[in-house]
């Protein structure tokens, strides 16, 4: 891929130092701005990502998008299977399950089922915790195992005695606990049974391995622990356009969905699971309710006041239970899955994108914000209410206009970085949230454009663009009384299934292969690197191709923030901070790609491999209290006193 970079009046030489002075007072005293995380289960990143079950169809749910299906379950030995719907199902909510009967021929080998996992399962010396739901009658044992596809390794097995019962289903709970790693991915679940007691058949079939603060039913490790690297201040969930379904309850009671993406979601990861996830990276939840518009901009595609009116009581249903007493109906019900307390929520947004679409735009205007505004400030006016659309056309019924916005930019490098200022006139009345942002597509020769979708996508963020959107959240953070926070979208990519790129992390069945992007990169040091306000800066020359901002946590203390784009040379700065004096001293840390603005998180074989480089710098100030260092182009780089 050719990225065309130099062609833009960004490129600029320095002929000399740039000489800045950062005043300790008199800048913008609101909020830092929170860096935060967007969710959606897209390319895989909940079912088969982030969401720790191991197992691939555990509930064989179905709809009509994406019907019930036996795939990728495989027989073991003479073992056939059947979907079937039984008179006694284990649920409303999973009413099919896996009939696993002895076939034809006549054997006395032990017949079963096997489970690749999400392209495959890694096998560790860890607890594994699982459970299946079994019908029939039964009285032998099951063996469980975690064994390899292609050798004949058996890394952990356990024999668990029959509970089976006529016509009642009933829970199998197991742990598995492997002595030694397996070499690679490529291994299978399997349950056996005896074939001389007939079929059983079996639903809810689970594996978990250890999750994130051990919390049940809950998320993979490493995954969280990226993100908990990014010092994230909010979750905006369940992301763009998964935001309606059934997903409160225990697993029984959960049908799942089709979902957007093109394949159906098991809803294991749900309103609760969300609402953990906030708990355990100690982030505010930012919950997103759907306003009544399916993707499309036909009259169809979106509802009637009338037919969303039941909505709107949905959503009320849906905050009274995160947020009522015990002595609400929703509240009891919260109390009653284990959770007496309400959860702390502060931010509401109404629908997704609800600008992209003509009728879209026009209805949510009209009506469909103002029934979800209103009816939600009258129970909780405490709640932030956050329209959809990037501007303030959305008002309540009775005039009062929501005071935050969510605005989305996805865009090419030169384009973003000539956005820089986009807020520096910005209202200070109303607030923007940049609830998604990420560079797409490479530039256009001699053009600022926006991204042309018919277009290839980069498949991975690229450095060029992480240098762009770096510039991005330096414009953000110099407006911060505009811009309360942002999130790069979206947040997972599946390796080996998704339809969406570039993505913030990627990752596959291995855990060892979980690989963080160029974009995460600078996130990670930008909001690692928070202070209380923004503060003035003079300098003696004019923005670019040099970017900066300035900020203090106290007296002495003083974060500044660079990137560079586009200069024909390095770039020398001599700064000094007020109340700052000779002999005191400060670190510089720098970002950079040495293999080039191309470079992405994935090798010429498709490895993941680090491309990002950072180096510290201890600096002393001189005489004047000034400190002098020198960044090269394309470089990213937060100074700290």
């Amino acid at each position: 891929m050719i990225l065309q970079i130099f062609s833009l009046p960004f490129l600029a030489g320095i002929a000399s130092a740039i000489n800045l002075k950062v005043s300790s007072t008199g800048g913008n005293a609101s909020s830092p701005l929170m860096y935060g995380l967007m969710f959606e289960d897209i390319n895989h990143s909940g079912d088969g990502g982030i969401y720790a079950e191991l197992i691939n169809n555990r509930a064989f749910q179905g709809s009509r998008a994406f019907p019930s299906t036996l795939e990728p379950w495989v027989p073991v030995g003479n073992a056939v299977f059947a979907l079937q719907n039984t008179s006694i199902p284990l649920s409303s909510a999973l009413p099919t399950s896996i009939n696993v009967a002895p076939g034809p021929l006549s054997s006395h080998a032990k017949i079963g089922l096997l489970n690749p996992g999400w392209w495959g399962i890694d096998v560790k010396p860890q607890k594994y915790t699982g459970s299946f739901w079994a019908l029939g009658s039964y009285k032998g044992d099951f063996t469980v195992k975690l064994q390899s596809n292609l050798t004949d390794d058996v890394f952990a097995s356990v024999e668990i005695p029959s509970s089976c019962q006529p016509g009642k289903w009933v829970e199998h709970k197991f742990e598995l606990e492997p002595n030694l790693a397996a070499s690679n991915i490529n291994n299978t679940f399997v349950i056996e049974f005896e074939p001389g007691s007939g079929a059983v058949n079996f639903n809810l079939i689970s594996l978990f391995p250890p999750t994130y603060k051990n919390r049940p039913n809950g998320n993979r490790p490493e995954l969280m622990e990226a993100l908990k690297a990014l010092n994230p201040s909010f979750i905006r969930m369940p992301g763009g356009n998964n935001m309606s379904n059934e997903t409160i309850g225990p697993l029984t009671q959960r049908p799942g969905r089709p979902g957007t993406w093109g394949y159906g979601n098991t809803d294991g990861l749900g309103l609760v699971e969300y609402l953990n996830w906030c708990t355990d990276l100690e982030v505010e939840p930012l919950l997103a309710v759907w306003a009544g518009m399916y993707l499309g901009s036909d009259a169809d595609h979106i509802l009637s006041a009338e037919a969303l009116a039941p909505w709107v009581d949905d959503t009320l249903n849906e905050l009274e239970f995160i947020l009522g007493p015990v002595s609400t109906p929703y509240g009891a019900l919260r109390a009653s899955l284990g959770y007496p307390e309400p959860w702390a929520l502060k931010y509401v947004e109404i629908g997704n994108e609800d600008n992209l679409y003509t009728n879209g735009s026009s209805t949510y205007a009209a009506y469909r914000f103002s029934m979800f505004y209103d009816a939600i400030t009258a129970a909780y006016p405490n709640l932030k209410i956050i329209s959809s659309t990037g501007d303030y056309t959305a008002v309540g019924g009775s005039g009062e206009t929501a005071t935050w916005t969510d605005f989305h930019t996805y865009s090419r490098p030169d384009t973003l970085v000539s956005m820089f200022d986009k807020f520096d006139h910005a209202s200070r009345e109303y607030k923007t949230l940049i609830g998604e942002y990420a560079i797409v597509q490479e530039n256009l020769d001699g053009q600022l454009a926006g991204v042309n979708w018919d277009l290839p996508k980069f498949p991975q963020p690229v450095w060029i663009g992480a240098v762009s959107e770096a510039i991005w959240s330096i414009g953000a953070e110099r407006n911060s009384d505009a811009v309360v926070g942002m999130s790069y979208a979206p947040g997972f990519q599946n390796l080996n299934s998704y339809n969406w790129s570039p993505d913030l992390i990627s990752f596959t069945a291995d855990v060892s292969q979980t690989v963080l992007s160029t974009s995460w990169h600078v996130i990670n040091l930008f909001s690692n690197s928070r202070y209380t306000s923004t503060v003035p800066i003079t300098s003696d020359s004019p923005l670019g191709p040099a970017y900066w901002v300035a900020g203090t946590s106290g007296e002495g203390k003083y974060t500044f923030k660079i990137a560079i784009y586009n200069a024909t040379s390095s770039v020398p700065f001599n700064i000094t901070f007020e109340g700052v004096a000779k002999g005191a001293s400060g670190r510089l840390t720098v970002l950079s790609a040495p293999e080039g603005l191309s470079a992405n998180m994935l090798d010429g074989e498709g490895v993941p491999t680090e491309v990002v480089a950072k180096r510290e710098v201890e600096l002393v100030a001189g005489s004047a209290g000034e400190f002098g260092f020198e960044l090269e182009n394309w470089e990213v780089a937060v100074f700290t006193t």
